[in-house]
């Protein structure tokens, strides 16, 4: 998952930046509204994070040019504004929800969570795709009850899939998920590592395919008891996502211990 946090206060950005990856979210971070507006424009992010106070221009004015730019992306407010007009106009303005400071660790990360899920269009934090359960909370993997261990990157594939099921994922989407634009590897690691996926739920599954193959577009998660319709009508979404960091290339060798 990817998030980006606006957030002046550095103590409380590094404070919930540490908390975002340590659930293995990828988390941009930013201190101006001006500069969170014109990235959150520029790439694909599952959340942001908005605190209200900044020193440019308030989150008020952020959300609002996000929403007036047909920006969709969710938007949790995290503001020390406890008010209750505060929070109306937040929510007024566009916002998915608002959460006031301090905050607990745990309402902060089942919000975001909830609120992903929500906009991907599902309400539980299960997503099933014929024997599989993908746990979205827990970011665990089970085969019909029994647990399938992934590594990071295979779980991070598989959870990408589950949240866009039916839709063709291009590569440069799954690196961006992956990686967020830092020290990417080469494209050709996501057959690698789509490879090793394809061979755990085979051997979980009696044989069982789950990821289809759309040629020179990307891949694609099905139950493999739909029927299939063609690839035509099959619609890939766009790659967003910033391409910085060095270009680490990355073997089999580092695909199975990732």
């Amino acid at each position: 998952m990817r998030v980006l946090l606006v957030e002046d206060d550095s103590a409380m950005a590094q404070s919930i930046e540490t908390m975002l990856r340590s659930e293995n979210y990828i988390c941009d971070v930013t201190d101006m509204g001006e500069d969170g507006l014109e990235i959150g424009k520029l790439y694909d992010y599952d959340i942001i994070v908005l605190d209200l106070m900044l020193p440019d221009i308030d989150g008020y004015e952020v959300l609002r040019r996000m929403r007036a730019a047909k920006i969709e992306t969710p938007i949790l407010i995290l503001s020390g504004l406890s008010g209750l007009d505060d929070k109306i106009k937040g929510l007024g303005f566009g916002a998915d929800d608002y959460l006031t400071k301090p905050f607990d660790k745990r309402e902060l990360i089942a919000r975001i969570q909830a609120i992903v899920r929500r906009s991907k269009g599902h309400s539980d934090s299960i997503i099933s795709t014929g024997k599989l359960a993908v746990n979205l909370d827990a970011r665990t993997v089970e085969v019909q009850g029994q647990p399938l261990h992934l590594t990071g990157k295979e779980y991070g594939i598989l959870e990408l899939l589950s949240l866009r099921k039916g839709t063709t994922l291009t590569k440069e989407m799954f690196l961006n998920h992956l990686y967020g634009g830092m020290d990417e590897p080469e494209l050709k690691i996501i057959d690698v590592f789509v490879c090793k996926l394809r061979k755990k739920l085979a051997n979980a599954t009696g044989g069982e395919n789950y990821i289809e193959t759309v040629w020179g577009r990307g891949y694609m998660l099905r139950d493999p008891y739909e029927e299939r319709p063609s690839t035509d009508d099959a619609k890939p979404e766009s790659a967003e996502g910033p391409r910085g960091g060095s270009k680490a290339k990355e073997t089999e060798k580092t695909a199975a211990t990732a």
